[in-house]
């Protein structure tokens, strides 16, 4: 039986659009949460503008056409230095073809797109029983236990 051959690894630029709507569906199937991914998804000027800005960096493992896996990750300029960290937002690959290293493939993509934006570290939090994500992040980085809170806004005239 031969192997299947490896995913196309792509960093996302503004004429990628379509494929960010693909990713988006991807994450929502495979985090099975439609509501946040598939009931209200951006239009194309939308995700073309967020992938043409230098806040957001999408990557895409593609299988031919189809997007097979994908990280979203955010930059954050810091305030106490002068230099930026990289926040892994969403990574996911399609059940069928994970334990294939497309997850390894994407951090090692974003770790040279780091570097090329001289990025002080990149960093990314996992679910306590999301045992696969704990292991990848474990071999790639120096774990820290810490606790996540979220806190909604003051709720807008109008909502």
């Amino acid at each position: 039986m031969a192997l299947a051959q490896a995913p196309d690894i792509r960093i996302l630029g503004a004429g990628d659009a379509a494929l960010m709507a693909d990713m988006n569906a991807l994450f929502g199937r495979v985090f099975d949460d439609p509501g946040s991914y598939a009931s209200a998804p951006p239009g194309t000027l939308y995700l073309a503008r967020l992938l043409r800005g230098e806040s957001f960096i999408a990557i895409a493992a593609l299988e031919g056409d189809a997007v097979v896996g994908g990280l979203a990750a955010y930059v954050l300029p810091k305030f106490e230095q002068a230099r930026n960290e990289i926040y892994i937002y969403d990574l996911a690959v399609e059940a069928a073809h994970r334990r294939r290293g497309i997850a390894t493939a994407l951090i090692a993509a974003l770790q040279r797109e780091a570097a090329a934006r001289d990025a002080w570290v990149v960093y990314v939090q996992a679910d306590h029983g999301d045992d696969a994500a704990i292991a990848l992040y474990t071999r790639l980085g120096a774990r820290e236990d810490v606790l996540h809170f979220d806190i909604p806004p003051a709720k807008a005239p109008g909502r």
